[in-house]
């Protein structure tokens, strides 16, 4: 254990039963793969095995999925992007839509906007993206670059989504949304779908190194819960094999998943401000709910400094990760290194021969609150 691990200030929510490993849904769309595939510019992103936290989380082997450059973008959120607006594009040429020029329109804190504005440029289509308070002016200048239209929200994500949501009611505008609601949930499926490509690519890679029988523990970084589904949809759709624990990583100032399981229902909280912009979110997604009650291990939530010592970390172990991607180490090092973490290790099955891998879902130039290679300054959180 190092010196900076943190400490367990937030309560964490484990699933008790171990029905989460049992629990059997439907996979992802075989063609996702090969679409992503046949993109520009499109690689594997890296996945990089780390002895050194191996040692501080007493397990086998640690692997970090490496997303800080993804089709060109310093994020994961590409792969969403660009299979829900191809398939909102081709059910559009197949009679589904209006004529003339379409405008993709989103909400976003940072990532997914860029996503969005990226394929509406190479595609020849405008873009109009709604921010929300506390999103960095270089952040949205990096959307602006990408020439879509960029309209600042003086209020939270969800008021963005709102705003964002009404904007797309005009005719030949379309609402490319990453989070979904009753009414609003086929597109934000597609966004799922899109994500799967990366969990595809960890099998692979974790094959070559050698790991026969898939990760022991897979930790994810949250905002409404998207990329968690798609990683749930991808390991608690299999018939047989040995099925891994599921944990899931917040900002303690937008814990709207961890309250969610908490209280046994979706809920709202009221989010505060956080380093880990692209998790600011305050309401699961309607359709990642059942996946979120019924498949996932365990939720924990961070503070913006757990996050900051762990991109620090992974800096010095040669990773580039945001504050977003750290969360993933800040989450496993809060639940298995001090007080009661033998507890939580054993409720997850874990133990000194378990590989673990952990998601950091953006780099550093996704996020200006990090720059590369430097701890940030941190803001200390009223109680």
């Amino acid at each position: 254990m190092t010196d900076d691990a943190p400490s367990l200030r937030t309560p964490a929510w484990l699933q008790g039963t171990g029905a989460t490993r049992t629990w059997r849904c439907p996979p992802a769309p075989a063609d996702v793969r090969a679409f992503h595939a046949a993109l520009s510019g499109y690689a594997p992103t890296p996945l990089t095995e780390l002895p050194e936290l191996a040692v501080e989380l007493r397990v086998g082997r640690v692997f970090v999925k490496d997303e800080s450059d993804r089709l060109g973008l310093p994020a994961f959120k590409a792969l969403g992007a660009s299979w829900a607006i191809h398939r909102v594009l081709a059910e559009r040429a197949r009679g589904g839509g209006q004529p003339g020029p379409v405008t993709l329109v989103t909400a976003t804190d940072g990532n997914h906007g860029r996503a969005v504005a990226r394929m509406a440029r190479l595609l020849g289509r405008s873009a109009h993206v709604f921010v929300p308070r506390g999103v960095h002016p270089e952040a949205a200048a990096a959307i602006v670059a990408e020439g879509a239209r960029v309209t600042e929200v003086a209020g939270s994500y969800d008021e963005a989504v709102d705003r964002a949501a009404a904007a797309a009611a005009e005719p030949n505008a379309v609402l490319v949304q990453d989070t979904a609601w009753p009414g609003y949930e086929e597109i934000p499926g597609w966004i799922v779908e899109g994500y799967s490509t990366l969990c595809a690519e960890i099998d692979e890679q974790l094959a070559t190194a050698g790991v026969t029988g898939g990760p022991g523990l897979v930790a994810v970084p949250a905002g409404v819960g998207s990329l968690t589904q798609a990683v749930i949809t991808h390991y608690r759709s299999r018939p047989s094999g040995r099925a891994p624990a599921l944990l899931t990583v917040e900002p303690e100032a937008a814990a709207c998943v961890l309250e969610s399981l908490t209280v046994g229902k979706p809920v709202s909280v009221r989010t505060g401000e956080s380093t880990m912009a692209g998790l600011n979110c305050g309401t699961p997604s309607s359709i990642a709910w059942p996946f979120l009650q019924n498949g996932l291990d365990a939720a924990v939530a961070v503070r913006d400094a757990d996050s900051a010592r762990a991109a620090a970390r992974l800096a010095g172990l040669g990773v580039d990760s945001g504050p977003c991607g750290a969360a993933a180490l800040a989450g496993a090092r809060v639940m298995f290194t001090g007080a009661d973490a033998e507890g939580r290790r054993t409720a997850l099955g874990l133990d000194a021969s378990s590989v673990v891998v952990l998601l950091s879902t953006e780099g550093t130039a996704a996020n200006p609150h990090s720059p590369a290679g430097q701890e940030p300054a941190l803001r200390t959180k009223a109680p």
